[in-house]
């Protein structure tokens, strides 16, 4: 059986391709498509994406400081200022393949003796204490619900939504091997423990 910590990984390597393949439709948009209203949690694909973004910063930032020993900056509500920090899905691309690559790397320190360690986190009014292994849960969970979001946005215009629910089948390999190709990552890579 694989380690918890193995599983976390596999997690972080689905966001990043989720993600990538978003993306690869978002792109597609014209920037009305992207910015105009529709209904959703957030009012737009530009805001639920920003939104996304903002609150991976939050959370890579609690934990990668928890990794290091560091408290984390007092100042956590920063991450959220602007709301909508990027005004194009390119920019917004860019800056969500760097939190993805550091969430994978964050995962790849993970083992499992260690999941019960408890990350601050600096909320307005107090400071929250969360165990690592529910924190990450937390994330991934919350990536997903909002990406659903996104994919449904997406099918209130010209861009067809992507395909995201293709990833832990051994015999679906085959159709997330351009994806993969594209992100620089193998089966071997994802699936495999250096």
């Amino acid at each position: 059986m694989e380690p918890l910590s193995h599983h976390l990984l596999t997690q972080a390597y689905n966001n990043g391709w989720a993600n990538h393949r978003l993306y690869k439709a978002c792109l597609q948009l014209t920037q009305d498509e992207f910015v105009a209203p529709r209904c959703s949690f957030f009012p737009s694909i530009k805001a639920t994406l920003n939104h996304l973004l903002t609150v991976d910063w939050f959370y890579l930032h609690a934990l990668e400081c928890e990794q290091r020993g560091e408290a984390p900056d007092p100042d956590g509500e920063r991450f959220f200022e602007p709301e909508q920090p990027f005004a194009t899905c390119a920019d917004l691309h860019a800056e969500q393949a760097q939190a993805d690559h550091r969430l994978i790397a964050y995962c790849q320190l993970l083992r499992d003796d260690q999941l019960q360690r408890y990350v601050s986190i600096v909320r307005p009014d107090r400071l929250q204490r969360e165990q690592r292994l529910r924190l990450l849960s937390h994330l991934f969970e919350h990536q997903i619900h909002h990406r659903g979001q996104v994919h449904a946005m997406l099918s209130d215009t010209t861009v067809r939504p992507p395909q995201l629910d293709e990833f832990f089948c051994e015999e679906e390999a085959c159709l997330r091997a351009d994806d993969f190709a594209e992100l620089g990552w193998s089966e071997a890579l994802v699936w495999g423990r250096s």
